[in-house]
C-alpha cells in the first residue's frame, strides 16, 4: 500500500506566506511614511518666539531671543496720519520699559494705504533719523494674504483681530502668547499699565526663581 501524500499542508503555507508579505509591505511602508514625515512636515510652532524673522539687512533672526520678556509687536508705516503719534509713544514706551523686561518690534509693511514705499534700509533710516528709534526694525514684510509673514500670521490668528490699518499693537506675553492688542488711534496711556502688569510678573518670577 502506497503511503499517505504529505502535499496537503503546503496548499496552506501559500496562503499563509501571502500574508505575511502583504503584512510585512504594509508595516515597511507605514515605517517609511513616518520617516518621510518627520523629515518634511515640521511641528507647527506653539508661540510667537518659536519662529524666525529677517532684520532691515535680510539675516535671520530668531525670535527666541526675546522670550522672557513682554513684547509689543507693531505693523508701522513711514508716511501715514499716525506715524508721528505712534513713532513717538512706541520710543518712549521702550525707553521707558525696555530693555531688559521690555521690547518693541516695528515690522513696516506696505498694506495698508501703500503707506510704507520704501526699502527696508531706508526705513530703518527714516525711523532712527527721525525718531531715534532704539528698538529693532525688521525687513519690510506682508501681514495681509496668502504671502503673510508666519510670525506675524500667528499674532492675527492668536487674538482674532487682523490689522485694518498701519500701527495696530499686539502685546505678547514672556511665553509667546498675545494677551492684548490695540488699534493706531489708541492712547499711550491704555497701553503702559498692561506692559507694568507683565513686567511686574517678570520681576516677581525672576525673585522667586533665585
Amino acid at each position: 500500500m502506497e503511503p499517505l501524500s504529505t502535499s496537503y499542508p503546503l496548499k496552506y503555507s501559500v496562503p499563509k506566506a501571502r500574508v505575511f508579505v502583504v503584512f510585512l509591505s504594509m508595516v515597511l511602508c507605514t515605517t517609511i511614511l513616518c520617516l518621510l514625515q518627520l523629515k518634511f512636515f515640521k511641528p507647527k510652532s506653539k508661540d510667537f518666539y518659536s519662529f524666525e524673522v529677517k532684520d532691515s539687512r535680510g539675516r535671520i533672526i530668531s525670535l527666541e531671543k526675546y522670550r522672557g520678556k513682554a513684547t509689543l509687536v507693531v505693523n508701522v508705516a513711514s508716511y501715514c496720519q499716525y506715524t508721528d503719534k505712534n513713532y513717538i509713544a512706541l520710543q518712549e514706551l521702550h525707553r521707558e520699559f525696555g530693555p531688559s523686561h521690555f521690547t518693541v518690534l516695528a515690522f513696516p509693511c506696505n498694506q495698508f494705504g501703500e503707506s510704507e514705499p520704501g526699502s527696508s534700509q531706508e526705513i530703518q533710516s527714516f525711523a532712527k533719523g527721525n525718531y531715534g528709534v532704539t528698538f529693532p526694525v525688521f525687513l519690510k514684510i506682508k501681514i495681509l494674504g496668502s504671502e503673510a509673514d508666519p510670525a506675524f500670521r500667528f499674532l492675527i490668528d492668536s487674538s482674532k483681530k487682523e490689522p485694518r490699518w498701519n500701527f495696530w499693537k499686539y502685546l505678547v506675553n514672556p511665553e509667546g502668547k498675545v494677551v492684548k492688542f490695540w488699534r493706531p488711534e489708541e492712547p499711550i496711556e491704555s497701553i503702559k499699565p498692561e506692559i507694568t502688569s507683565l513686567i511686574r510678573q517678570i520681576i516677581m518670577k525672576k525673585r522667586e526663581d533665585l
